[in-house]
């Protein structure tokens, strides 16, 4: 869906305003907050598909948009088979994520999904569901469970509609998504590597140099396992993670700085032992997966 299909131009709010001084007992000035009844009375049932619709799309050029989403409701209550109803429906779950009301967001968003797979607007549907995920996950500290929920819905866009124009901004979602999970690790690693918790430090900083090798937390991780490692006198390890920044991360601060660690303690950066951390040298320096 195109902004332009999401909300109107300034014409519509236009010709909102004209019906509302000259529509009568059937103008938009009889609606109010109150749920279903106007000023003198009038029953929102008094009103066509077409006006409760286009008087959702003012609120939303207003920023009302817990408004816009109450009008919208009430054309798919009101008129459940009309054309207009799959458009309200789509507009709900856009005015709930406006509004910031993300599990509404997402309730009516899958709503769409359910009752229209095949429509022009199921991937955009699906990509303002992933958003009422990724939306909350700005913060490092909250619950890593939105993260991967938010992961796996923007995969489904990625996947099931890879030629929608919400594909590319699913891709750059995931990664910055996948980049979020590989900061948590990293901000617990330093935790317990500040407190000496060397083994602890370890199994974090392992997660990310494993699982999140394509994010731009893996020069840091190898270097804080070099940090490690030194600390609890494994050499090998810490060389042959030494020996990985090298090859993949040479010219970055974490090299330089892991580098004046090993060598000043008379040590090389070579791939050392037979460690998990060997496994990853001969796959990301010798390209040898199997």
């Amino acid at each position: 869906m195109t902004g332009s299909k999401v909300l109107r131009t300034a014409v519509m709010a236009t010709l909102v305003l004209t019906l509302a001084s000259c529509g009568g007992n059937r103008g938009f000035n009889l609606f109010e907050r109150q749920r279903g009844v106007g000023t003198n009375g009038a029953p929102i049932e008094a009103f066509t598909a077409q006006q409760i619709f286009e008087r959702g799309e003012f609120e939303n050029e207003r920023g009302k948009h817990e408004e816009a989403a109450f009008y919208f409701s009430e054309i798919e209550r009101l008129y459940p088979y009309s054309e207009l109803a799959k458009r309200a429906l789509i507009m709900q779950a856009f005015s709930f994520h406006q509004d910031k009301d993300y599990e509404a967001s997402r309730s009516a968003a899958q709503r769409y999904i359910d009752f229209y797979p095949a429509d022009e607007d199921a991937a955009y549907a699906q990509y303002l569901l992933a958003l009422s995920y990724y939306d909350q996950i700005d913060d490092v500290g909250r619950d890593q469970g939105l993260t991967f929920q938010a992961l796996q819905a923007l995969r489904t866009v990625i996947e099931r509609y890879p030629d929608s124009e919400y594909a590319r901004s699913a891709i750059l979602k995931f990664d910055l998504a996948f980049d979020h999970l590989a900061s948590k690790e990293m901000e617990i690693g330093r935790y317990y590597l500040r407190r000496d918790h060397f083994t602890s430090a370890i199994n974090r900083f392992r997660v990310v140099v494993e699982d999140f090798q394509t994010t731009t937390h893996t020069a840091e991780a190898l270097h804080r396992l070099v940090e490690a490692y030194l600390s609890l006198g494994l050499t090998d390890e810490a060389q042959t993670a030494g020996a990985i920044l090298g090859f993949n991360y040479q010219s970055t601060d974490w090299y330089e700085d892991s580098y004046k660690l090993l060598t000043g303690r008379g040590l090389e950066l070579k791939a050392a032992g037979d460690s998990w951390l060997r496994q990853i040298y001969r796959q990301m320096v010798k390209g040898e997966w199997l």
